[in-house]
């Protein structure tokens, strides 16, 4: 019998007790803030948890624009916008590292198939001519 595609999904059941009312908070300029405030079931704010702030950039590649998201360790909305500078080049610099480190797996996931170029003993297309496979991706 074959697998229906919800057997394999997830349940998406939301956690009662991990819920947030969100606010963006912009200078329309640089940043993006997204402050998680937390509440209950009942909607009214959780004193027990702290907010969170989550700032918001891009970095442009040339591929286009990348979002980046990145959480802001700080204590109130003075401490978010103080610290969003420091956030955001933290969380650039471990975006160019991750590029950099999917480019050098990538390129070295490339499997030239044995035979060499053509004309060679034991491979390539016989003339002469360049030949001996087709580069394959695993």
């Amino acid at each position: 019998m074959a697998e229906r595609p919800d057997d394999r999904m997830p349940d998406p059941t939301m956690d009662p007790n991990d819920l947030y009312r969100e606010e963006i908070i912009t200078d329309r300029r640089v940043g993006t803030l997204r402050v998680l405030n937390p509440v209950g079931t009942d909607g009214n704010a959780d004193p027990r948890r702290k907010t969170v702030y989550v700032g918001e950039a891009q970095i442009y590649t040339n591929m286009g624009a990348l979002p980046l998201s990145f959480e802001i360790e700080a204590g109130n909305l003075a401490e978010a916008v103080a610290g969003y500078a420091q956030a955001a080049k933290d969380a650039v610099d471990r975006a160019v590292r991750e590029l950099e480190d999917m480019r050098r797996q990538a390129a070295s996931s490339i499997v030239i198939p044995r035979g060499g170029a053509g004309g060679m003993p034991g491979g390539g297309m016989p003339g002469g001519g360049l030949g001996g496979g087709k580069i394959q991706l695993p």
